[in-house]
Formats: structure tokens, C-alpha cells, sequence
């Protein structure tokens, strides 16, 4: 296990721990992330996986071949049951064969159908947890399935998968998409967007940066409010980019108590040399905070350097006690926090599910990288 941990440590400062527990073997790899699983539903695919793996428990070779044989016999129909089943029992291996099912059940004898369950989501579920991007996109875009995915969650999911392999291209290409199918009406959902921000961000180009600030004009044309993290996504790669004026109107609009608002203003201020209006800023936290309160309202140590970098800059005497008689008095009330807004703009966004999440799912199990899983029914129990 260790040769594959080792392969598998790389950029830790932005990954996040998460461990697989198998039948017989544990698993930890080091996989960047966004979305929570239980914001995607991957832990209610997982519930079911578990359930169907267990049904299934003694004749799911046989059922494999028996689904092969089906798609390649015109006088055979995938019925949902059958899709439904493929999708939870699949392994790496079983892919190609999912996707010929996919491709069959949405195309022939669909005058027989009168379900109404919706695949997109579940199969999109299926590739994000044998982390497979490639094959995914593939199935996604193969003309063959138009129509299969046209639900938001399922974009969401196959954007969050592609971001967590750092295919950001892969990410604007599905979100144009989105735009011009405007699914549910909409031509900028909230949670995509703030993937397409996201990856933005980490490409830290100035092309994502005007691929970002066309976006974000399209959005505010036509009403859009999006979610705080898009906001500040927007801002923190403007700051990147030496454009610190864009980063201050992004956020005009929000309040400066949340951390990473207040720290991207102040920021942007000491940019552009204002730094008479970022004391101010500085100020107001230790207007809130008292001694006994946990929760304290902290500016990052990069903040507190950058202003002190422009406060060197202006030369001016005055201004430098001052902030020095400010950074004292942050300090000294511990409201000087080592956390970057780098660290806390990648933290993972947990959604709130409408319904109660399913029971049963033991919670050290996780999804696992696809080069990793190509043992024959390799189990998720």
C-alpha cells in the first residue's frame, strides 16, 4: 500500500485526505475536491451500490454476460431494471459496457417505456466514483446520448469529477453547454458556475481571467446573483492578476463580515496604494470582537503583509504608525489568522440535502482513483 500512497501524495497543500475501505484492502489517496459527496449524491449511490452488490452476490458475472449479449442482439431490449443494476455493479472494467447499455436503452424501442427514472445523475454518480473523466465526458458528448443528461446535477457532477483532474478546458466546454441548452430556463446555475470560477482560479491566466470577466458581465446583464463563493473565486483571480479594481467591484455587493470578503477588500485597497481606506477596514473587526467570543472575525497573515507592503511604499510616517498601532492591536486580540484565502476559497462546499440522506453507508468509504480499481469485482461494501 505504501508504493501507492506514495504515488498518490502530490500538491497535498490543495488535496484533501479521503480513504477507501474495500472487502479486503484499504486504500488512501490524496484527491482535490470541491463539492462534498453528500452534496453530489454520491453517498446515496453508494447506499444503493452496496444493496445491489449484495443481491447480486453470487451470479453478477453471469449478469455481466448476459447484459453483453443483450447489446449486441438487436432482438433484445435493456430494460431500466437491467441499466439500473449495471450502473451500481460496475467496475472499471465494466465501462464499455455500461456505456453500450446507455447507448441502446436511449435509442431503441422507447415506445415501451413508460418509467420515469432519470438516469443522467445516477451514471454521472457512477463515473465520478470509479473516477473515471475521460470516459464520462465521452459518454457526455457522444451525440448518440443527446438528451440522456439534461438534468443540471448531472452537469454539476461531471464538472466537479472534471475539476478534480484539473481538465478546466473539459469544464468550460460543458458549461457553454449549459448555456445554450438553458436547462430549467437558466443559462448560469449557481453550483456549476461556481465550478467554471473555480477553474478560472486555478488556471490563473490572464485568458481565464477575461474568460471570468465576460462571464460575469453576461451573468450581471441579465440579473444574476451568484453564490458568494462565485464572487469571491472572481475576485481572488483578479487580485492574481494585478487587477484589483475588478476584485473590489465583484464584491461591492457583499458583506464585508464574512472572512474572505473583508480580507479580498482590504487586499485590493492595499493594491492600489488606498491605504487610508483599508485602516478603516482593519479597524472595524476589533469594533466587533470582545475576549470571550469564539467565533472571531480574523484577517490572514498575506493580509496583514500585503497592506504593510504598501504602507513601506507610500513612504509616509504618519500612515506607518498608524497601521503599526492597528497590526498591534489585531495581534494582540489574536484576530491575525494563518489561514490563506487561498486555503479557505478550495475548502469543501457541503450542500445541505433536502431529503434524508440514506443509512447504512459506513463513512470512511469514498471514491478512488480509476487507474487503481481494475481488480474484477472489486467491492464498495
Amino acid at each position: 500500500m505504501s508504493i501507492f500512497v506514495n504515488s498518490m501524495l502530490k500538491k497535498s497543500c490543495s488535496y484533501s485526505l479521503r480513504t477507501v475501505v474495500p472487502s479486503r484492502s484499504i486504500y488512501v489517496t490524496q484527491v482535490q475536491q470541491l463539492y462534498s459527496q453528500a452534496s453530489l449524491g454520491i453517498d446515496g449511490y453508494l447506499h444503493t451500490r452496496k444493496k445491489i452488490k449484495e443481491q447480486f452476490a453470487n451470479f453478477t458475472d453471469k449478469f455481466r454476460t448476459k447484459m453483453t449479449e443483450f447489446v449486441t442482439d438487436p432482438k433484445n431490449m435493456i430494460f431500466t431494471e437491467d441499466l439500473k443494476n449495471m450502473i451500481h455493479l460496475a467496475e472499471p472494467t465494466d465501462l464499455k459496457l455500461v456505456t453500450n447499455m446507455i447507448k441502446k436503452f436511449n435509442s431503441d424501442n422507447s415506445e415501451f417505456r413508460f418509467g420515469s427514472f432519470v438516469f443522467g445523475p445516477v451514471v454521472m454518480r457512477m463515473y465520478h466514483f470509479l473516477d473515471a473523466p475521460n470516459e464520462a465526458l465521452k459518454c457526455f458528448e457522444d451525440p448518440n446520448n443527446s438528451g440522456f443528461f439534461d438534468q443540471l446535477v448531472s452537469y454539476q457532477i461531471l464538472m466537479d469529477l472534471l475539476y478534480n483532474h484539473e481538465m478546466y478546458e473539459e469544464i468550460y466546454r460543458v458549461f457553454e453547454r449549459i448555456k445554450e441548452r438553458q436547462i430549467n430556463m437558466t443559462k448560469f446555475p449557481k453550483y456549476p458556475l461556481v465550478l467554471v470560477f473555480a477553474s478560472c482560479y486555478k488556471q490563473n491566466t490572464p485568458q481565464s481571467l477575461e474568460y471570468a470577466s465576460k462571464l460575469w458581465s453576461e451573468m450581471t446583464s441579465v440579473g444574476t446573483v451568484p453564490l458568494r463563493r462565485t464572487s469571491t473565486y472572481f475576485a481572488a483571480l483578479a487580485l492574481k492578476q494585478g487587477k484589483p479594481q475588478i476584485a473590489i467591484e465583484s464584491i461591492s455587493s457583499l458583506k464585508q463580515h464574512y472572512v474572505t470578503i473583508r480580507n479580498i477588500k482590504v487586499m485590493g485597497l492595499a493594491d492600489m496604494d488606498r491605504v487610508d481606506d483599508a485602516f478603516p477596514v482593519l479597524r472595524s473587526v476589533m469594533e466587533i470582537d470582545v475576549p470571550e467570543q469564539t467565533h472571531k472575525h480574523t484577517f490572514f497573515e498575506e493580509t496583514i503583509s500585503r497592506v504593510r507592503q504598501a504602507v513601506e511604499k507610500s513612504k509616509n510616517q504618519d500612515v506607518k504608525k498608524e497601521f503599526e498601532n492597528i497590526e498591534k492591536a489585531l495581534r494582540d486580540r489574536g484576530l491575525v489568522d494563518e489561514q490563506t484565502l487561498d486555503q479557505l476559497l478550495n475548502s469543501e462546499i457541503t450542500l445541505t440535502m433536502k431529503k434524508e440522506q440514506p443509512r447504512g453507508i459506513p463513512s470512511q468509504i469514498k471514491r478512488y482513483p480509476y487507474s487503481h480499481r481494475q481488480r474484477k469485482n472489486f467491492s464498495s461494501s
